[in-house]
């Protein structure tokens, strides 16, 4: 009898010990699981990320950011002559920014002072069944060009395209921005000849749109 009873004890003692280890390796593996994540995705949590330019951070930008940003909107406009078209207000901004979260904004900050911004935003390629970044917006302070900054916000985002699984970036450039044109050739990037873009705005897009009745 006491035979038996010490080997139920011992298998009993046994279970546990497995069910004790099985835990002990769940929870080992959760936190690597969990590490792994955290790598992921610290790049899109930072407050302040630092980059390898002396006192020059990017972070995210925030609804406190809105007017900041149209005013980073409206220097942009100015450079490329095309100021009069910048209707957007901070509110159009708040809504596509922080409640619809179309598209996301970047901020360069020089001790502390911002001197850069980017917007960028998903498109899709049916061919590699992947998303892209599309750069709609990328302005340096004139007074800061020349330091890397530029070279910095697109590596940045590149960086960010890469841990988001997205297959490339794409931006488009006015034909007579030769400095511009020049600079991107030199971070590898080539132009898509074989491409026309159209747009459909204002009248032509609801002409179109009411059509479909």
């Amino acid at each position: 009898m006491k035979t038996t009873e010490n080997k139920a004890i011992k298998t009993e003692e046994s279970k546990a010990m497995k069910t004790t280890e099985n835990k002990v390796i769940k929870t080992e593996e959760s936190k690597v699981i969990n590490k792994s994540k955290n790598k992921a995705i610290n790049i899109s949590e930072s407050k302040a990320i630092k980059t390898n330019i002396d006192n020059f951070v990017i972070r995210f930008a925030e609804p406190k950011d809105t007017g900041l940003l149209l005013d980073f909107i409206k220097l942009l406009a100015e450079y490329e002559k095309r100021l009069e078209q910048v209707i957007a207000t901070e509110e159009d901004l708040c809504e596509v920014f922080f409640e619809r979260k179309i598209a996301e904004a970047i901020i360069g900050e020089y001790l502390g002072k911002p001197v850069s911004f980017a917007v960028f935003l998903y498109n899709f390629s049916t061919f590699t069944g992947k998303p892209n970044i599309y750069i709609e917006d990328m302005f340096v302070d004139p007074k800061m060009r020349g330091k890397g900054i530029g070279s910095i916000m697109f590596s940045f985002i590149a960086k960010l395209a890469l841990d988001r699984k997205c297959g490339r970036l794409e931006w488009t450039v006015l034909k007579w921005n030769e400095p511009s044109i020049k600079f991107y050739k030199s971070l590898g990037s080539k132009p898509k000849d074989e491409w026309d873009i159209y747009k459909l705005e204002g009248t032509a897009l609801k002409n179109l749109a009411d059509r479909f009745k």
